[in-house]
């Protein structure tokens, strides 16, 4: 596919005016987030049947009129895997994406196991792609002429999978059940995992004792300073595992963390003592100023709630079986514990159900009123 290089604001205005007389685009964005502390977009692959249009965010001032494009509700925006694109576009330009079609999604109404874009274009267009730029620097520049390559690819294809992929939904009555999956997509939203307490987002902390989360958090704490002064991602100057070993044996001295391997050397000269402060102020805290992790309160799960979860899971596996859609999309765990717990009696109480779709309802709602009535 052609493209063009979109380098002024009058440029991006009248290619967007332009494209707003489209029925459907393709859109991809480029991020630095496996490279900085505070991701980025990076770049931004706009594509209309025949053509692709690349924008880069760093030399473009307005947005504007890309903004509107995207909030247009005429225009179909075909994205493949978009929450990360969602909440990009949200943190960055706080903009609402409109008739969103997201291949990705229609592929799992589909059946389809192998959804990666490289494995659905070389199935419909016998077309070979070479993800090797997916984790790339986004953020350098000048862009090399392969990654652009790589990023006009993402694109290039995106209106005519949808073309297929939107006539196969039509041919299966599974249209509307996508459309609403893509709607509730598009509602996503950024979140900031740097709120605190940091131990809330950590994994496996729930299970820790609460002078074990107190070290944690310090550490943690300590990670975020200098990822952010370094304007680097938290894993490149410690990994979670190494966080999770000195919370939970705590050295109080450089010798002891490489004694358990909890960093390196190279990390111990850089960070060893900021991290021993870390974890020596943390031990040093009075019982009642230690952190507690979050308790959620679940209802407790007696026996005939058990049983209806369970006959819940045997009705998904059948009706999966039969309609070839993956058994934790079809209805997730969650939700069937959600549902086994409300015991709704009819449609209309299943349908006051947070977060059960409408869709479910319909393929399975039935079935699901006679699990619960046995």
């Amino acid at each position: 596919m052609k493209y063009k290089f979109i380098e002024s604001d009058a440029e991006l205005k009248n290619i967007c005016d332009d494209l707003l007389k489209e029925k459907i685009i393709a859109v991809d964005l480029e991020a630095d987030s496996m490279h900085c502390f505070k991701e980025k977009i990076c770049l931004i692959q706009i594509a209309s049947s025949s053509q692709a249009f690349l924008v880069d965010p760093f030399e473009i001032k307005e947005v504007s009129s890309f903004i509107n494009l995207l909030e247009n509700h005429d225009v179909i925006k075909v994205f493949h895997g978009s929450d990360f694109d969602i909440r990009s576009l949200d943190r960055d330009y706080q903009v609402q994406v409109n008739n969103l079609f997201d291949t990705e999604i229609a592929c799992r109404f589909l059946g389809i196991k192998e959804r990666g874009l490289a494995a659905l274009l070389k199935q419909n267009f016998n077309v070979d792609v070479d993800k090797k730029f997916q984790k790339a620097d986004w953020g350098k520049r000048p862009v090399r002429q392969e990654m652009i390559e790589y990023s006009v690819g993402d694109v290039a294809y995106l209106t005519k999978l949808h073309d297929i992929i939107h006539q196969k939904l039509l041919s299966n009555g599974r249209l509307s059940w996508a459309v609403e999956e893509f709607e509730i997509q598009a509602k996503v939203r950024y979140e900031n995992n740097h709120i605190r307490p940091l131990f809330k987002k950590f994994k496996g902390a729930g299970k820790m004792d609460n002078r074990s989360l107190a070290v944690l958090e310090n550490l943690l704490q300590v990670r975020l300073k200098i990822a952010e002064k370094k304007d680097r991602p938290l894993y490149k100057i410690m990994a979670n595992a190494s966080l999770m070993t000195m919370a939970n044996e705590k050295p109080v001295t450089i010798d002891q963390m490489l004694r358990i391997r909890a960093i390196s050397s190279k990390q111990a000269d850089m960070y060893g003592d900021l991290c021993v402060e870390a974890i020596v102020n943390a031990m040093e805290l009075e019982h009642k100023a230690l952190p507690s992790y979050p308790k959620i309160r679940r209802p407790k799960k007696d026996v005939k709630v058990l049983k209806k979860i369970e006959r819940l899971k045997k009705m998904r596996e059948k009706v999966s079986g039969s309609m070839g859609i993956e058994p934790g999309f079809l209805l997730n765990n969650a939700m069937i514990a959600s549902i086994a717990f409300e015991n709704p009696a009819t449609i209309e109480d299943l349908l006051a159900i947070d977060n059960l779709r409408h869709w479910q309802v319909e393929t399975m709602g039935e079935n699901i009123l006679s699990c619960l009535g046995v």
